[in-house]
């Protein structure tokens, strides 16, 4: 209890009377009863001491009083230990009133230190008691500790008491406004970092209420609507509330017309109608946005607001607006990364999004990837803008079929991903989008779709991981047949990720110099003369394995990574054919092998041109063989590049002839100098008569258009024998010599030079 204090605040004796006179005045605009101020939340004030008289005569002294309007309700502890308990609960305390000396000399100080420290409670005011001065020394506590004021309990009279408080609530009271403010800058400057999340847009305007009640020295009630689209700026259907704070917080997302507090719909409807602020209790704030949309933001201020606050809302909003006007466009950008335009529907990027959610409960579960079958086609016949049709077409009875409980999304040009239940999402429910025509312009088409599809649970993939699984499933099933669907089995993620390291492996061996080319000689059957070679790929792995070219021959297709590297066998075969010819060999003939995309390749024939001038080999003994597939691909294409190929004094043979399915005609038409029969005939001719007959028409084929016939895959000297005995000229295999490189291949000829 304050030494000159008595309950009823008289002094007491030995001390000097205090003039109290000032108390006539403060019960004048700060005692004031007004109703609206009576509603006002009183201001919390926590007193601590050990000392039950000062608790009592404190409470009496400032009995009736207000400050700042607002009356004060007092709290009470009677330890630091209890203040500290009690402050760990209470979190809006404007002042608390400290005895410096309670259960020890310095709990007071102690428990200052563990409110700033501990609690973090920065905003409230510690105004300092003690009944010993000079206990503590002033001016080294107040440098040492965040505190209000020091005072000893013999200056606190009445008056001073209530001055004390004062100074300390309207400093608390400009911290709160100063966090306030604070915190709503901090929401802005969130929002404006954050802005590819779709809250993006919620969280800018609530910032903007914090703001803007900030700003006035309010709570924070208010909101903000925006309109979503429509001609007419006033269109109530197409305003929503997009932040709400306070009493308004119910309102979040409600349609402004479905608003049923009456001033709220129809101050922010006038203010959207007219277009510009509307000041007041209930200040409305507009906002311009781009295509003709609008904001409006309704804050409850409660008083008319003064000309420095008009001045400031009026600032506040011309920086504010430019803000929305980003957060709006940078939404729309946000929008058509994660959407098709066409089909408003999530692209790819969005649909790998919803997989991964979907991961955290994958049982009963699957990704579907549907591809229709033969679109370009359908653009090709009738426009893109019908191909896009159709695409909607598909999409709405998918959606009316499938999407019930599922996600669709567009994850190519003419693909859709769906992920659902397995009861709505898998195979026959698919194909039964397709069974019945699709009314398009006034068409009837009839489509299909193949598919691939992944039971979540059999597949350890993530994200777009997944997606590529059920790709892999979807070139299965195109493989079977246009329309099949295929499901995803770990057997085939497996060869597929084998496949991926072989081919990275190509591609480094290829750039480390470990493919090499060999030669396996090519002789006449009759004599055994050897009349040339064939130059092969070889692949050796850095640990010294060999790849088997049907391995990773077709990869180097598929890739496009054959280009180089069957550039590379041709140059390297020329410089090796220059080389016999140096040696003597001056009609020997050197065979390369070229895929079809290295045929089809704009950069083909220059190549070509390029290895027969640098190497100075004759073209004459060059030939290069294409499969029979590749001749009857494109035959007006095929005759062109062939005929150029003539132009450069190179020969051509067919490769691997009987294995598809040649037009005479256009085969008489071809330039081509030699037909080489597959091993797999030669096979069969020696071990049944179907295969023998087979093999006697080839040859006979050969020779009726005056071509040479080479066989491959010759093993053994009955093969020979037969070979010959059906009028084949030529042979190559294992019976004659396996491939062999280059060093070894010059002293084989010198044996094999004479006929046998």
């Amino acid at each position: 209890m304050p030494d000159n204090l008595d309950p009823a605040g008289a002094a007491m004796p030995g001390h000097e009377p205090e003039d109290d006179d000032l108390l006539e005045f403060i019960d004048g605009p700060d005692g004031s009863t007004d109703p609206a101020a009576a509603a006002l939340a009183p201001w919390r004030v926590l007193i601590v001491d050990d000392d039950a008289d000062v608790h009592k005569a404190t409470e009496l002294a400032m009995q009736g009083l207000r400050i700042e309007g607002r009356p004060l309700a007092f709290l009470h502890a009677s330890s630091a230990a209890q203040a500290r308990e009690l402050m760990q609960e209470q979190s809006d305390l404007a002042v608390v009133l400290l005895d410096v000396v309670m259960e020890s000399e310095n709990a007071g100080l102690q428990l200052v230190r563990q409110i700033r420290e501990d609690l973090h409670q920065h905003a409230v005011r510690i105004v300092l008691r003690t009944g010993q001065p000079g206990y503590a020394p002033e001016i080294e506590t107040v440098q040492a500790y965040d505190i209000n004021d020091y005072k000893t309990k013999s200056e606190l009279t009445r008056t001073r008491l209530y001055t004390v408080l004062t100074a300390a609530i309207r400093s608390y009271k400009q911290i709160c406004a100063l966090e306030s403010n604070r915190q709503g800058l901090e929401l802005i400057v969130e929002a404006s970092t954050e802005l590819s999340k779709l809250r993006g847009l919620h969280r800018f305007a609530e910032g903007v209420v914090t703001q803007l009640c900030a700003l006035l020295g309010i709570l924070p009630e208010g909101l903000v609507c925006a309109q979503a689209g429509g001609d007419s700026p006033g269109d109530l259907c197409e305003v929503r509330i997009i932040a709400a704070a306070g009493q308004y917080s119910g309102l979040i997302n409600a349609p402004l017309a479905t608003v049923s507090v009456t001033h709220v719909r129809e101050r922010l409807a006038r203010c959207l109608r007219e277009r510009h602020h509307l000041f007041g209790e209930g200040t409305c704030l507009y906002f311009g946005l781009p295509k003709g949309r609008a904001m409006a933001a309704l804050i409850e201020v409660g008083r008319e607001l003064s000309g420095m606050e008009l001045q400031l809302l009026r600032a506040f909003c011309s920086n504010i607006a430019v803000g929305f006007e980003n957060v709006v466009l940078y939404g729309q950008l946000l929008d058509q990364a994660h959407h098709d335009p066409l089909l408003r529907l999530p692209n790819r990027v969005r649909f790998i999004e919803l997989l991964d959610q979907n991961l955290k409960d994958p049982a009963g579960v699957t990704l579907a990837l549907i591809d229709l079958d033969d679109f370009a086609d359908v653009n090709d016949a009738f426009g893109h803008g019908f191909g896009d049709q159709v695409l909607q077409a598909v999409a709405q009875r998918l959606g009316e079929q499938l999407g019930f409980n599922t996600a669709m999304a567009r994850v190519a040009a003419d693909a859709f991903g769906l992920i659902g239940p397995d009861e709505l999402v898998n195979a026959e429910r698919i194909r039964a989008v397709f069974v019945d025509p699709f009314a398009v312009a006034g068409e009837r088409l009839q489509l299909s779709a193949t598919t691939g599809l992944v039971r979540l649970t059999e597949s350890t993939a993530r994200g777009s991981e997944l997606l590529l699984d059920a790709q892999i499933a979807l070139k299965r099933a195109k493989q079977q047949n246009r329309g099949a669907a295929q499901y995803f089995s770990p057997e085939m993620g497996t060869d597929a990720r084998e496949r991926f390291k072989l081919l990275k492996g190509l591609r480094t061996g290829f750039e480390e110099n470990r493919l090499f080319v060999v030669y396996q000689p090519q002789v006449d059957l009759a004599s055994g003369r050897a009349v040339g070679a064939e130059a092969l790929l070889r692949w050796r792995t850095a640990e010294g394995s060999y790849v088997p070219p049907d391995q990773f021959i077709p990869l180097a297709e598929q890739s496009g990574l054959i280009i180089s590297i069957g550039e590379f066998v041709l140059r390297t075969a020329c410089h090796q054919l220059k080389r016999m010819e140096s040696l003597g060999w001056r009609d020997f003939r050197m065979c390369v092998n070229i895929s079809l995309a290295q045929f089809r390749h704009p950069g083909f024939i220059p190549s070509l041109g390029n290895a027969l001038r640098d190497s100075g080999a004759n073209p004459m003994n060059l030939e290069l063989e294409i499969t029979e597939s590749m001749a009857m691909e494109d035959h007006n294409l095929v005759r062109q590049l062939l005929s150029e190929v003539k132009r450069s004094g190179a020969t051509v043979a067919i490769d691997d002839f009987g294995t598809g399915f040649s037009s005479l005609s256009q085969l008489r038409q071809l330039e081509v100098e030699r037909l080489k029969i597959d091993r797999a005939f030669v096979h069969e001719a020696q071990h049944s008569s179907a295969g023998l007959t087979i093999a006697h028409m080839v040859i006979n084929l050969g020779r009726g258009l005056g071509l040479t016939v080479i066989a491959e895959g010759v093993e053994t000297e009955e093969q020979r024998q037969q070979l010959l005995a059906l009028g084949c000229h030529e042979g190559q295999g294992w019976l004659f010599a396996k491939p062999m490189p280059a060093e070894q291949l010059e002293p084989w000829m010198q044996q094999h030079a004479q006929a046998a």
